[in-house]
């Protein structure tokens, strides 16, 4: 049974709230709602941002567990199994992305972050802002590619002595003292 919308929404506004309690009240909520993806992916989202990576990463990986087609979940499963360093895991994670239409703003970033782990930076670059440019629904992760996008051109413009850097050490940098 899932957290029905009234509940989900007071939740939500609780969070936004931001009283230190978040992780209690979506604990409370999947007490009463165990097989509820989205309070698992909320959870696991909360856990990141706070710095608690073990049990963020079971909390999503619950989230696609219980609801494989949930994208977003997948999608934020395989980005932290990718910040993490791990990313075999994540391009697993995403291959059912694949199937998403063409244009869906998850599956470019996806293709993005491939080009991404293969340091082909270009390429990388220019999914990433199709996807910037197709996703009006997930603001916040906008945010973020173009956190990546900056970082990569700012390497680019850098890149003049014998400085690299792979795919991987890029996002650990760019994401190891900042929620997800």
């Amino acid at each position: 049974m899932l957290c029905d919308d009234t509940r989900l929404q007071e939740l939500m506004t609780a969070i936004a709230g931001d009283s230190g309690d978040e992780i209690a009240l979506v604990d409370r909520a999947l007490g009463d709602f165990p097989d509820d993806p989205r309070l698992h992916f909320l959870r696991g989202s909360l856990l990141a941002g706070i710095g608690r990576p073990i049990e963020a990463l079971a909390a999503l990986k619950k989230a696609v567990e219980l609801a494989p087609d949930f994208a977003i979940a997948r999608f934020q499963l395989g980005f932290f199994q990718l910040t993490s360093g791990e990313a075999a895991d994540a391009l697993s994670t995403w291959g059912p992305l694949a199937l998403l239409p063409e244009n869906h703003y998850l599956r470019i970033f996806v293709a993005g972050l491939t080009y991404l782990i293969r340091d082909e930076f270009v390429p990388a670059i220019e999914q990433l802002r199709l996807g910037i440019a197709s996703n009006e629904e997930n603001l916040p992760l906008n945010r973020d590619m173009q956190l990546i996008i900056d970082r990569i051109s700012s390497l680019a413009a850098g890149a003049g002595g014998d400085e690299t850097m792979s795919a991987t050490s890029l996002l650990l940098g760019q994401f190891s003292g900042r929620p997800n």
